[in-house]
């Protein structure tokens, strides 16, 4: 279930312990990065799920091992043909999952509060209280462009996400 996938994976875990099969299923996770939201000036720090309302289990699939995992509260089902045994995740594909959340751990991600044409207003560095619309957005980067009025005329200006806000 979207939004649920921390406490499934804490009752998985609960589950594993309560019957003793802590050899037969290895590890529970539920892949996430951080990302940064500016709302009123202020940053807030949220996760964003990687693969909403999956969790990865590295497990022995067995019958037993199955039954707990579906009959854990909040989990529906295994992924894979209705009726056969789930598909396991190739080694590559783990291996891209992993890379990713390495890669993207501590970075701060910051959400976009803005998109293209938007009115917005500086609230850092050298053009700090100018105003001026949103021209393009670069989400990798982390860097928008900005046309501000400088001596009467319209200037582009690369800045950080977290140096503008929208205006208000």
């Amino acid at each position: 279930i979207s939004g649920k996938e921390k406490s499934i994976e804490t009752s998985i875990m609960r589950e594993i312990d309560e019957n003793d099969i802590s050899g037969e299923i290895e590890e529970v996770f539920v892949p996430f990065e951080k990302v940064v939201e500016v709302r009123n000036n202020k940053k807030r720090i949220k996760e964003k799920m990687f693969f909403p309302g999956y969790i990865l289990i590295k497990m022995n699939l067995t019958a037993n091992t199955k039954y707990i995992v579906e009959n854990t509260p909040g989990v529906l089902s295994f992924v894979g043909p209705k009726g056969k045994a789930p598909v396991p995740l190739r080694d590559n594909e783990i291996m891209r999952i992993f890379g990713e959340v390495e890669r993207k751990e501590g970075m701060e991600i910051i959400k976009v509060p803005f998109k293209k044409g938007d009115a917005i207003k500086v609230i850092s560095g050298p053009f700090i209280d100018f105003t001026g619309f949103v021209e393009s957005i670069n989400e990798d980067k982390q860097k928008v462009k900005v046309s501000v009025s400088i001596f009467g005329r319209p200037t582009p200006i690369e800045l950080d996400f977290f140096q503008v806000e929208l205006e208000k």
